[in-house]
């Protein structure tokens, strides 16, 4: 396998978020990998800062999730769930709902994040219909808010440079401001002291700008990912959900990337106590082993919209490989191994030496902010002049030759590894980042 991997042919392969002809050029190939490490073509060990891309919360080639994919692909290789299902599948229904908050109880099957927030935003909008409230079809995001790359997720997410080969997208869309001040936050460890009020925006919206029975819902990430590492401010949350109660507005976590325990809990609602109306997920729910995503929607939601007689589809909605048998077994194996490993307790413990070691960074060459909450980290670096991004994927390709593999966003750099980090390898990350940092124009 190694041997081949050097001469095969790359060209045919349009990779995905990625400079194709620079990246085959100078190839940067994995053939193997185990805990908290890649392996490249020549043996080189790679370590993990990243979970893959926010997914591998468990570690890679957990034998537990090998053995049950293994066994379960030999039993029962693929039914749909059409009319017809697999006992897995209400398995993992009932042991996901139990790792959400009480009330979220009703789980569709998708294969992404992706389509599990285009699920949610479909439900949303048929909820309302089915109450009466077909008026209701605007969405509201939040700048700097990654939602997937479906057309609903793309409409409702906050980062431009996603769009802007495809437009137009979904009208009747409106985003809200990112919940941040560096001036007042910088730095900030965990949520900051500053910035509920930011919140406001929403309530200024629903009364200066649109008509509160035109929205459908507000989706957030409780914690931006992808844009940045953002956690929110104390009581921004809370704000929100109380917002959206008065106005008659379903509130929409997207935890494709903090649920499973990157916060020390199942959700990050549950870890920061404030319970959304549904929930998407996936990434962590297989720990990647196999595509897997799942919408969680409270009762009240559900039962309005399978108000119908008996016998009649409740929703004209789904996917060939919702509820995959192999994805079943892959989950309810992750979830095995998060609770009998106690791997959320872990990230409850390790946080605070997380938090120290990425603060430990707040002096070093060129950063000129540092967030934490759980085991995530974003790193902001001074750009250089014209040339935006240039010094985040210099630093990234450093620490790629160090032995390391860190995910930059333009000048941002951003980390989520493995929840079985230890504290060894923590601090070695951020050590070898500083020594990296200091060696880079």
């Amino acid at each position: 396998m190694t041997a081949s991997a050097s001469n095969q042919p790359l060209d045919s392969f349009w990779m995905p978020f990625t400079p194709n002809r620079a990246f085959k050029h100078a190839p940067r190939l994995f053939v193997r990998a185990q805990g908290m490490h890649y392996f490249t073509p020549d043996g080189r060990r790679i370590l993990d800062t990243l979970a893959a891309l926010w997914c591998v919360n468990a570690g890679h080639g957990d034998p537990r999730i090998v053995r049950a994919i293994q066994a379960q692909a030999a039993e029962l290789d693929f039914v749909s769930s059409f009319n017809m299902s697999h006992p897995l599948a209400f398995e993992v229904a009932e042991r996901l709902s139990g790792f959400a908050p009480a009330g979220l109880g009703r789980v569709f099957f998708s294969n992404s994040g992706s389509e599990a927030v285009d699920t949610a935003l479909k439900i949303a909008r048929a909820y309302h219909r089915a109450r009466g409230e077909g008026a209701r079809i605007r969405f509201i995001g939040r700048a700097k808010a990654y939602h997937g790359m479906g057309w609903g997720g793309l409409s409702v997410g906050g980062l431009a440079r996603h769009k802007r080969e495809f437009a137009p997208l979904l009208g009747d869309v409106d985003h809200l401001c990112l919940p941040y001040d560096p001036q007042r936050s910088a730095f900030s460890r965990g949520q900051a002291e500053y910035g509920a009020h930011f919140a406001d925006e929403l309530e200024s919206l629903l009364t200066t700008v649109h008509d509160p029975a035109t929205v459908a819902a507000v989706i957030v990430e409780p914690v931006i990912g992808s844009g940045g590492v953002y956690p929110p401010p104390k009581g921004y949350l809370e704000r929100l959900r109380g917002i959206c109660d008065r106005h008659g507005i379903l509130l929409i976590f997207d935890e494709v990337i903090t649920g499973f325990g990157r916060l020390g809990a199942p959700f990050a609602a549950r870890a920061l106590n404030v319970t959304p109306d549904i929930i998407c997920c996936a990434k962590g729910l297989t720990n990647g082993s196999v595509p897997m995503g799942a919408t969680i929607a409270r009762e009240g939601v559900f039962e309005a919209i399978a108000n119908r007689p008996a016998g009649q589809i409740e929703l004209f909605h789904g996917y060939t490989y919702s509820a995959h048998p192999l994805a079943c077994a892959a989950a309810l194996a992750t979830m095995d191994v998060y609770e009998n490993d106690d791997l959320f307790g872990r990230v409850r413990t390790l946080a605070p030496v997380w938090a120290e070691s990425a603060h430990s960074l707040q002096a070093a060459r060129h950063v000129r902010d540092v967030r934490s909450i759980g085991l995530l980290a974003g790193v902001d670096l001074e750009p250089r002049e014209g040339a935006a991004g240039a010094r985040g994927a210099e630093v990234g390709q450093r620490c790629f030759d160090a032995g390391m593999l860190v995910r930059n966003s333009g000048d941002t750099l951003l980390f989520s590894p493995p929840l079985i980090i230890s504290e060894e390898q923590i601090a070695h990350l951020f050590e070898t980042l500083g020594r990296v940092l200091a060696a880079t124009a």
